[in-house]
C-alpha cells in the first residue's frame, strides 16, 4: 500500500467531491478514508488514499489534482503519506 494525503481547500460549490472522486476512480486511487467539513462557505476535505493501483507518478498525480483545483475554484495539495507524517512530527 503507498498512501497520499490528499487535501482540497476553498470556497464551497456544487460537485467539488465528485470531481476529485472522479479523477481518484479513474486513475486507479483507493479511498481510505475522507473528511470534509463546511464552515462559513468554505469546503474543506482531507482524504487518505491508496495509490498503489494509479499509473500514475506522484508528480503527475500531483499536477493533474492541482490543475483540476484550478478549474474547480479550490486549491488541491497532494503530499506522500511518508513526507506528510515526517513534516507534522517536527
Amino acid at each position: 500500500m503507498k498512501k497520499t494525503i490528499i487535501t482540497v481547500v476553498g470556497k464551497d460549490t456544487v460537485g467539488i467531491i465528485a470531481r476529485v472522486c472522479t479523477y481518484l476512480a479513474d486513475n486507479g486511487v483507493n479511498i481510505l478514508d475522507i473528511s470534509q467539513t463546511i464552515v462559513q462557505d468554505y469546503f474543506n476535505m482531507m482524504m487518505i488514499v491508496d495509490v498503489a493501483n494509479s499509473p500514475k507518478s506522484h508528480g503527475d498525480m500531483a499536477d493533474e489534482l492541482k490543475k483540476l483545483g484550478e478549474e474547480i475554484g479550490v486549491i488541491i495539495k497532494c503530499q506522500r503519506e511518508e513526507i506528510f507524517s515526517k513534516m507534522h512530527r517536527i
